[in-house]
């Protein structure tokens, strides 16, 4: 039985197909009855070059297409031509209908968008919805971190607060004691006092009470000056622990900043060592893919990649090398 079929010709990668007419007994690439034309689907707009009226010919022999050869002369009216001749149509009824079908032809290729068109737009749509994602991620991270210097903000505030308090409790302190020592000064002044009086009153022993009295008086006062500085003395050895430790505090957070920044540093690297094409826009993973060997490729386009642009630009990738 006669048959119209594809025959692979051209070179490797780059196919070009002849339409010809052969025995079904022969092999793909064996002896052919007529070659009736070309059809390259590499191209865009998949090209065809094809003598209608051969092909017509043949069919009225009782050739029969291949499955791929009869979706070509159905796109191209020729399976629709013989249709009309088979129910015995005249040549005009026939022209007249073919220059109908052709219209409609026409009009319908007017919204057909050609293989590039569609790989643009969807490569345009997983762009878009790349871009959105990491939109909503970085949304995401501005909300955690205004969360933990919220946090951190409310921690200083209370260490604030209780250094405060602290503070405010030694002063307590030191102003009791200093009230302490106020008293008793006031009660020896008040014993002074009224042993004066009773050396006026005519008390026999007057001159040494009163000498007794001035040591008494002046031992006093030099307990007094005594405690002041010991205060003050005892006030600027706390000032001063306060502020070396202020600046061990501050030593501290210089190294934990350096520290943090070396840890940033070092995840930085790793993420740019561990990229992969999640982590970047579907053109920039293409360009990667088509950029970058074969060999170092690996785990590069990991099993959450859903994008088609860039599985593809893997596959075409893997069949190149």
């Amino acid at each position: 039985m006669l048959r119209i079929r594809l025959q692979r010709r051209g070179r490797k990668k780059r196919p070009i197909h002849h339409i010809v007419v052969a025995d079904n007994r022969k092999p793909r690439d064996g002896r052919i009855i007529e070659d009736i034309g070309r059809f390259d689907n590499v191209t865009p707009k998949n090209q065809l070059d094809l003598d209608r009226e051969r092909a017509l010919h043949w069919l009225k022999q009782g050739a029969q297409p291949s499955d791929t050869v009869r979706s070509i002369f159905k796109n191209q009216g020729i399976m629709y031509e013989m249709h009309l001749h088979r129910l015995d149509k005249s040549d005009e009824e026939i022209e007249e209908a073919l220059a109908e079908w052709r219209e409609r032809r026409e009009d319908k290729e007017e919204d057909v968008t050609t293989r590039k068109e569609r790989q643009q737009a969807l490569l345009e749509a997983e762009q878009k919805e790349y871009e959105k994602q990491l939109q909503k991620k970085a949304e995401e991270a501005a909300k955690e971190k205004a969360k933990q210097e919220a946090l951190a903000s409310d921690e200083d505030e209370e260490s604030d607060e209780e250094e405060a308090k602290a503070e405010a409790d030694e002063e307590a302190d030191v102003a009791e004691e200093a009230e302490d020592e106020t008293a008793e000064v006031d009660e020896e002044t008040q014993e002074a006092e009224a042993a004066e009086q009773d050396a006026e009153e005519g008390s026999p022993e007057t001159t040494e009470t009163e000498e007794s009295d001035e040591t008494q008086e002046e031992t006093a006062e030099e307990e007094v000056e005594e405690a002041a500085s010991e205060a003050e003395e005892e006030s600027d050895e706390e000032d001063t622990e306060k502020a070396e430790a202020q600046e061990e505090d501050s030593e501290e957070v210089e190294a934990s900043d350096d520290e943090e920044e070396e840890e940033d540093t070092e995840e930085a690297e790793e993420e740019s060592e561990a990229k992969t094409s999640t982590d970047m826009l579907a053109k920039e993973a293409i360009e990667h893919i088509e950029n970058t060997p074969l060999e170092e490729l690996e785990g590069f386009v990991t099993d959450d990649e859903d994008r088609v642009t860039v599985q593809r630009a893997l596959d075409e990738k893997k069949e190149n090398s």
